[in-house]
């Protein structure tokens, strides 16, 4: 065992945590809000709340990174993965954001799909962030995410192609497009999060 004469700063796992469990409990604040439309502003400030702790655990992680000396693994590592873990709290805070502001009454097809892809998404993301301290299966984890973010890839193509198949007025279109974009750019940015631990677990293996 190689003897550190400065040890490791470890308080970065749990501020990673933090933000993968905003993540998770705000995917299904949000597959619930969209179950129950139009939605409450009540409803959506949960979101907002959970997406301003979010940009509070990005600031700490920021900070943090200026003043420790020996980090668990690469800076620029840390720095990218909690930016799109933070991307994630963006995205599903501006669904609720577009629900609220185009007055949304009824879903289209698929969306919620998307929803229960996200979730799922969400919970593979928390597992695969609460393995970070030793790096141990990272791979079947990141396996998942890949897969339902493939799945979730093939589900947005389908509602974008039924959303302008000529069913549906102009402006309900351009309202939906915006609100399907965001709930695929979350998924996408769980993907980019899970593949900054899987380099990390290559560096370190």
């Amino acid at each position: 065992m190689r003897f550190r004469l400065i040890p490791r700063d470890e308080s970065f796992y749990p501020l990673f945590a933090q933000q993968a469990d905003y993540i998770a409990s705000t995917a299904r604040t949000l597959a619930a809000l969209a179950t129950n439309l139009p939605v409450a502003e009540s409803a959506v400030k949960e979101v907002l709340d959970a997406e301003r702790a979010g940009d509070q655990v990005t600031r700490q992680i920021r900070e943090q990174l200026e003043t420790s000396i020996v980090t668990p693994f690469d800076r620029e590592d840390i720095q990218e993965l909690s930016n799109h873990l933070d991307d994630v709290l963006d995205e599903m805070r501006a669904v609720a954001d577009h629900l609220l502001m185009n007055k949304v009454k009824v879903l289209i097809p698929g969306v919620t799909d998307q929803l229960d892809l996200l979730v799922r998404a969400a919970d593979a993301n928390r597992e695969l962030i609460s393995r970070l301290p030793n790096l141990r299966d990272i791979g079947i984890v990141g396996d998942e995410i890949e897969r339902l973010e493939s799945e979730a890839d093939g589900t947005y193509r389908r509602v974008v192609a039924e959303l302008f198949g000529g069913d549906h007025e102009a402006m309900e279109v351009l309202r939906w497009k915006n609100i399907v974009e965001a709930i695929e750019s979350a998924i996408d940015a769980i993907e980019d999060a899970s593949d900054v631990v899987q380099a990390i677990g290559v560096k370190h293996s």
